[in-house]
């Protein structure tokens, strides 16, 4: 019975996304209708004549009412598993999605894990340390790395380690080095709210009365920490770890954009400047930095 309520909980919670999928489909879809320009003359330029404009949009639909062609592309998703061609390049859509997808997979991987360390090891301390000098300043440091601007940071490390030092390159996609500042970027911004994060549910943990009783017992305080306060709240934790790992999947735009690499948030960007509608509208439901 209780493996049953299991599947109908999921199978509940998968049904609930398809309105939602559809409504930030709808949205983006309605928003990029309104902008100015079209697919056509961005592919062909300026210089091109109106004819050939007119023509081109035409070959892509693009001419259809926006209700139609919104119920054409809902239409190819469901009957055929189908979510278009770019504009830009004619190629399907999920074939460019896959091929700049290990690039955004190697930052969010990276930045996850150095970000989760970081974060989680601070905000133990910070929680056992608590009033403290130590946990003052990791508490300030932990609010300043939050507020600043993911793009700030990574012009900081590109002048500091590129430009002044030399040890790093600035852009590109060659090898490892190339995303060392990039994760580090993404990561010393997340890593802030994981640190407060943590710091704030041991800090209840600790106020629970099983770990007074645990004390009371004469058990020692790194078991204490780590072994029940830390362990108990992990699961939180741990959610947060998910929910960021999902966040930096959609692509982290303005960092793959500074840093010049070819992963998903760049895809976006480069979509959005050319107002190719089915590459924005396979990328939307993802959110980002």
């Amino acid at each position: 019975m209780g493996r049953e309520s299991v599947y109908r909980y999921v199978i509940k919670r998968l049904l609930v996304l398809i309105p939602v999928l559809i409504g930030v489909t709808f949205i983006v879809f309605f928003i990029m209708n309104l902008t100015p320009g079209n697919p056509g003359r961005n592919m062909l330029g300026p210089l091109a004549t109106q004819e050939q404009v007119d023509a081109i949009n035409e070959q892509l639909g693009y001419n259809q009412p926006y209700f139609v062609r919104y119920f054409n592309y809902i239409k190819d998703i469901v009957l055929h598993f189908d979510f278009g061609d770019s504009y830009a390049t004619g190629q399907p859509v999920i074939d460019q999605i896959i091929s700049k997808f290990p690039y955004t997979l190697r930052i969010a991987v990276g930045s996850v894990l150095i970000s989760s360390v970081i974060g989680i090891v601070l905000g133990v301390i910070s929680a056992v340390k608590q009033y403290t000098l130590i946990d003052n300043t990791v508490t300030v440091l932990a609010l300043i790395v939050s507020v600043m601007p993911s793009y700030w940071i990574g012009m900081l490390f590109i002048l500091l380690f590129s430009i002044t030092l030399g040890w790093l390159p600035p852009n590109g996609f060659t090898g490892f080095e190339n995303y060392i500042l990039p994760v580090a970027t993404v990561s010393l911004n997340t890593a802030g709210p994981m640190m407060r994060m943590t710091r704030s549910v041991m800090l209840e943990e600790l106020r629970q009365d099983y770990v007074k009783t645990i004390r009371a017992k004469g058990a020692k305080e790194n078991t204490v920490i780590y072994s029940h306060a830390l362990k108990n709240a992990m699961m939180p934790l741990i959610t947060r770890i998910g929910t960021q790992f999902a966040a930096m999947m959609g692509g982290s735009v303005i960092t793959e954009t500074v840093f010049n690499i070819p992963g998903i948030g760049s895809y976006i960007i480069s979509s959005i400047n050319a107002k190719d509608i089915p590459c924005l509208l396979y990328t939307s439901p993802s959110p980002r930095d």
